[in-house]
């Protein structure tokens, strides 16, 4: 490969755009013509739509947590459901977008990086439905936590590679795939399944999650007569809570709030630098270099978070806390024993939060919690660490 090469768009603030090598970076400025031309294409749509609806499970519920809503006190608790659709997540969503693209862009092979195991779950899926060969990378000591969701995958057909290098987990990961695609452009399309990444991915990811908010924001107004005071999310890379912040971007009323883990608070903590491709903050070591990270989410558990979310912290607009990881796990118990509803350990930092937050506002407001996805893969970890 050639020399690395800078490009001056895709950037939200000082963050985003494509630090990345030169023949790369045409491969991606293709990816950029070819999303700009179908994002906008009305068959590109209506078929994305068919497929959110027959297949992923669209529009899910906005769901009034009335007793989570009653046990806390405060305002009123919505739970926007991502964990209803076909596969679990929210990652589904991009998944779909990003392989009609790949489909339209003659692409013969995928590849895709999974920390907690929900993105690749969902390529796999979306690749045995368009009978497309897979790929996916998984951290090593990810690929053990999350054994049930690599079953999954290779159910479905895909080969997970599992990498020992560095970590083992979901930076790690990336790293892989990346170096793939660096060999395999002429074939293959990376499905990126977080809202990171050189440019055009982040603004990729944004554009196919925000059917989180653009539901949600009528859903709520159907409900309540008004927006919501807040909208929570739980932020790693941070694809689910851009989706779910989008349409609330130009609605000043609505605090937007993200929700990191106080273990790997990259947003709380992190120093401009480029990881992956891009600028963003980033956990950096005395050496300047990624920080290793931990959270007892797979999918929480990178040292950079997508450039939005860091323009929007610095910028103000958008609030960003830490929870620890005992905080989720009782968020996790309590969601499935008021509500009969088990969120992803990811969903329960969000959920959280939104219980503190809630206490603190009158009950004539109303709060919208992203739950990104449900905990089935999660509570065979749940059962070991409640057992100690």
């Amino acid at each position: 490969m050639s020399k690395q090469s800078v490009v001056e768009t895709g950037y939200f603030g000082e963050f985003g755009g494509s630090y990345i090598p030169e023949d790369l970076q045409k491969v991606l400025a293709t990816l950029a013509e070819e999303f700009d031309k179908y994002k906008v294409d009305p068959q590109f749509q209506e078929d994305f739509r068919y497929y959110l609806k027959e297949y992923v499970g669209r529009e899910n519920p906005l769901t009034y947590a009335k007793n989570l809503t009653e046990k806390i006190g405060g305002a009123k608790i919505y739970l926007k459901r991502e964990d209803l659709n076909h596969t679990g997540a929210h990652k589904i969503n991009n998944v779909i977008g990003q392989i009609l693209l790949a489909k339209r862009m003659g692409a013969t092979r995928i590849i895709a990086e999974t920390g907690a195991g929900q993105h690749g779950v969902a390529t796999a899926t979306a690749c045995a439905m368009f009978d497309i060969p897979c790929t996916v990378y998984m951290g090593k000591v990810d690929t053990e936590r999350q054994a049930l969701n690599v079953f999954r995958m290779e159910l479905l057909g895909t080969k997970v590679v599992p990498v020992e290098k560095g970590q083992g987990r979901l930076k790690d990961a990336v790293d892989e795939a990346l170096a793939d695609l660096v060999q395999n452009y002429e074939n293959t399309f990376y499905l990126l399944g977080s809202a990171v990444g050189p440019h055009p991915y982040p603004s990729i990811v944004k554009h196919f999650q925000s059917i989180i908010s653009e539901e949600s924001k009528r859903q709520i107004v159907e409900k309540e007569g008004k927006l919501p005071a807040a909208v929570v999310a739980c932020v790693g890379g941070g694809s689910n809570a851009i989706g779910a912040f989008s349409h609330y971007m130009e609605e000043p009323s609505v605090r937007l709030v993200g929700v990191e883990p106080s273990e790997a608070p990259t947003v709380t903590e992190g120093e401009p630098a480029v990881i992956h491709g891009f600028k963003c903050l980033t956990l950096l070591d005395d050496k300047g270099e990624p920080q290793p990270t931990y959270s007892i989410a797979a999918g929480l558990d990178y040292p950079g978070v997508g450039p939005e979310h860091s323009h929007l912290k610095t910028s103000g607009r958008g609030d960003y806390v830490t929870v620890t990881g005992d905080e989720a796990l009782e968020a996790f118990q309590v969601l499935s024993k008021v509500e009969g509803i088990i969120p992803a350990l990811e969903s329960s930092h969000a959920v959280a939060y939104a219980m503190k937050l809630a206490k603190t506002l009158p009950s004539d407001e109303s709060i919208i919690v992203n739950l990104s996805g449900r905990g089935d893969k999660d509570v065979d970890q749940v059962f070991e660490m409640l057992k100690n």
